[in-house]
């Protein structure tokens, strides 16, 4: 039983798609929403058997639950997407950009394909996906990228991954202008590290799982439920005047890494 629910079931008829839904951080999200009375829309892409698993067990949950495959770093899938859900439910309520990608290598070592496809997902896919779900959205709704520290903080091989961070802090800003007149929040939740499956992606050698694995100043790690914690309340009522904002969600990680 998820133990967040203190807001009870304050998404009740709400519809959220949540890309990158199917593992991990975009899971947990999925699942909290869930929780808390929204159905949850997945998106992925390549792994079949895990979002299938997803779905079955938000399911056996009471969780109305359901997933769709799209590239997001392709224009045309956006666009299929957002009309199979205009199709489906008639409007979005809530949209979480989770999905994310990227080729780990220094900026010496890295060519214009890894940046383009790095950047196509991160940052272009996001920013194209908002304008297109925005179409369905109703006043109050809710737009909820996912940033991480290496936006702002200079991480050994993120070079790609970090620009195109930087870049989705900067979306928000603008969108949350640009959709404010709509009744759209846009914001970004900054996740810190997390024992997934993504801290695989680093070298071994950069000791980012050994970072992943100890103590923040908050006196334990960081776990994917803290940040869907975080997203979530972002999508509440209490969040209206929240716009266009970078919520670190880290322990205090950051404070101690300069």
């Amino acid at each position: 039983m998820n133990e967040s629910t203190t807001s009870g079931k304050s998404l009740a008829g709400k519809i959220a798609l949540v890309t990158g839904g199917s593992r991990g951080i975009g899971k947990a999200i999925a699942l909290e929403l869930g929780h808390r009375g929204a159905t949850v829309v997945i998106n992925y892409l390549k792994n079949h058997a895990a979002a299938k698993s997803t779905v079955e067990e938000l399911n056996a949950l009471g969780i109305s639950c359901t997933r769709i495959k799209a590239h997001i770093g392709d224009e045309a899938a956006i666009e299929s997407l957002v009309t199979k859900i205009d199709d489906q439910f008639g409007h979005l309520d809530i949209l979480v950009n989770n999905a994310a990608s990227g080729v780990m290598r220094p900026a010496t070592e890295l060519s214009a394909r890894h940046w383009g496809w790095t950047m196509d997902i991160n940052a272009r896919g996001p920013w194209l996906l908002s304008v297109a779900a925005a179409r369905l959205m109703p006043e109050g709704s809710r737009i909820i990228n996912l940033s991480s520290p290496g936006a702002t903080h200079v991480l050994p091989a993120y070079f790609a991954v970090g620009v195109s961070k930087a870049a989705i802090e900067a979306i928000t800003r603008y969108l949350a202008v640009e959709l404010g007149p709509k009744g759209i929040a846009v914001n970004t939740v900054s996740a810190g590290y997390v024992m997934t499956d993504a801290i695989d992606a680093f070298p071994d050698e950069l000791g980012i799982r050994e970072i992943a694995s100890r103590p923040t100043p908050a006196g334990r790690v960081i776990t994917a439920e803290d940040v869907s914690k975080v997203v979530a309340m972002l999508c509440s009522p209490d969040a209206e005047m929240i716009r266009g904002q970078v919520i670190v969600v880290d322990g205090g990680e950051t404070l101690r890494r300069g």
